[in-house]
């Protein structure tokens, strides 16, 4: 039995990507990236949609992830924003799908509750506790990056557990649980 895996935790977004990586290994985390991928320069949406799927892609394919948690959008009353969210998790759920990464969504107030304890955490709460958890030396200008570790992290902390967040194994599974989703 595999006692090693490595998660990959995505915060989408279409002005800045978050991702973050943990190798555990027997039950302990540890650290092994943290990054962002900067979309403002990038005026056309459908640009932005492509690079955070080939963003995703090439992380899959650098570190084999063997599970994706990704934030899913919190409901904002921007309409529009909620779609151009939605649409950028989409793609990152699919570039993980695509290579048969099983995927899980986590409300952000989950997340925060499984790194803090508080499900009304700031980001700076949220990243001054993955930096304790995991011993980093420093942390990032955009906090973005923190809030995809932390996903990762959160993944980690319910692994084995039976939770509300959506698990898709591949394209079979997301089409049997979405059957109104998909026409």
């Amino acid at each position: 039995m595999k006692t090693e895996k490595i998660i990959l935790g995505i915060d989408p977004g279409t002005t800045i990507m978050g991702f973050g990586l943990i190798k555990v290994q027997d039950k302990k985390m540890e650290f092994l990236q943290l990054n962002e991928l900067l979309l403002t320069k990038y005026d056309d949406h459908y640009v932005k949609l492509k690079l955070i799927f080939e963003r995703t892609l090439s992380l899959i394919d650098a570190y084999h992830p063997d599970e994706i948690a990704i934030e899913a959008p919190f409901f904002g009353k921007n309409v529009q924003s909620m779609l151009k969210l939605g649409r950028a998790q989409g793609v990152a759920m699919a570039a993980g799908l695509s290579r048969e990464v099983p995927v899980t969504e986590y409300s952000p107030k989950k997340i925060k509750m499984a790194i803090t304890g508080n499900g009304n955490a700031s980001k700076e709460q949220v990243a001054k506790m993955l930096q304790s958890l995991l011993k980093l030396k420093s942390l990032p200008k955009n906090l973005d990056s923190t809030d995809g570790l932390a996903a990762a992290v959160c993944h980690h902390y319910n692994s084995g557990k039976k939770v509300q967040s959506k698990n898709y194994s591949g394209w079979a599974a997301f089409v049997k649980q979405n059957p109104k989703k998909i026409k």
